[in-house]
């Protein structure tokens, strides 16, 4: 169990994708930075990398976290992995795993993909709340590795980014062995469940990466992508690679029919000042343009980079309509 100090970074550590709130550990209340609690729907995934240990002048300016056992969510908790997206060049070693078993009947399994800095306990904390009983839930830990937007700081994400913008260079092999990573996860799910993934910020990106390659069929690097997805879901992130989307969609006619069938949930706050808004609006009419007809945008006018219970509520919503889960919870 590791506590987390709340504290704001210096101004040389922050940047437009870093957040000024922390979470702690488990059962503890999420604050906001002036020290009001927030809900246990209301967090903040977006913590404050730890600096290197070459600057220890600012350890105790950020953020900190023990190294002790990672939490067991409902039975289950297993260690890292190596997942490489086939033709990738460098493996990944990713972090714990945290599992949250459906309370009913086993329907369907959801991926679910933390942001910037977290890893996957924090989720599975909030998803295990959710009035989803027939969803399994497997919360993965991204790498730990140099990230270019911190200066280089190391921090736990699904790849590189530099900026976020539609001219900024996308990191295509760590997406790839992000996708690739998700896709080993589900791979092992029961023939009759149906199977997704989501995600917030950075893991909302890479949750939109995953449902592209699988309508395209392929990976960015052109291997086969081999999950049958049956939706995904993006909580204030982004598209990556929007500008090879058309291309990619319009390979073929088998991919342009996978893109019209899947179910897209994108949900974006109007004050999110780390991703803003016209990135997820923007990611939304990109998809739309591009034959993701069944693609979904949900604004929320007062809401910044957090989740709230009136998203979640929709999150709920969304997912029993589209994976049929109706309102029994046997």
């Amino acid at each position: 169990m590791w506590r987390g100090a709340v504290v704001a970074p210096p101004p040389a550590l922050r940047s437009p994708v870093d957040s000024r709130t922390h979470h702690t550990g488990r059962g503890d209340r999420h604050r906001h930075p002036k020290g009001a609690p927030l809900s246990a729907a209301q967090i903040r995934l977006f913590p404050i990398p730890k600096p290197p240990p070459l600057l220890p002048p600012l350890a105790g300016l950020v953020a900190r976290r023990g190294r002790g056992g990672a939490a067991i969510v409902r039975g289950m908790s297993f260690g890292g992995s190596s997942s490489v997206a086939s033709g990738a060049k460098r493996p990944f070693e990713y972090g714990r795993t945290h599992v949250v078993r459906p309370k009913g009947t086993h329907k369907a399994t959801i991926v679910w993909l933390h942001g910037l800095g977290d890893n996957g306990a924090s989720w599975s904390q909030l998803l295990e709340t959710l009035p989803l009983p027939n969803i399994k839930w497997i919360c993965p830990t991204a790498p730990t590795r140099p990230v270019s937007v911190f200066g280089g700081f190391p921090s736990t994400a699904w790849f590189d980014v530099a900026d976020l913008s539609e001219d900024a260079p996308d990191d295509v092999e760590g997406m790839d062995a992000s996708a690739a990573h998700v896709a080993n996860l589900l791979s092992t799910e029961p023939a009759d469940i149906k199977l997704g993934v989501g995600g917030f910020s950075m893991g909302a990106a890479t949750a939109l990466y995953s449902a592209t390659c699988f309508a395209h069929g392929k990976y960015g690097n052109g291997n086969p992508y081999p999950v049958n997805l049956s939706l995904a879901v993006g909580l204030s992130g982004w598209l990556p690679c929007a500008r090879t989307l058309k291309n990619r969609i319009e390979s073929s006619p088998e991919a342009a029919q996978k893109a019209s069938s899947i179910p897209l949930l994108l949900c974006h706050g109007k004050a999110d000042d780390v991703v803003l808004y016209k990135h997820g609006e923007r990611s939304a009419d990109a998809l739309k343009a591009n034959g993701f007809s069944n693609a979904l945008f949900k604004s929320y006018n007062s809401l910044g980079h957090y989740t709230v219970p009136e998203e979640m509520e929709e999150v709920c919503k969304w997912l029993t309509t589209n994976l049929e889960l109706g309102t029994s919870s046997s």
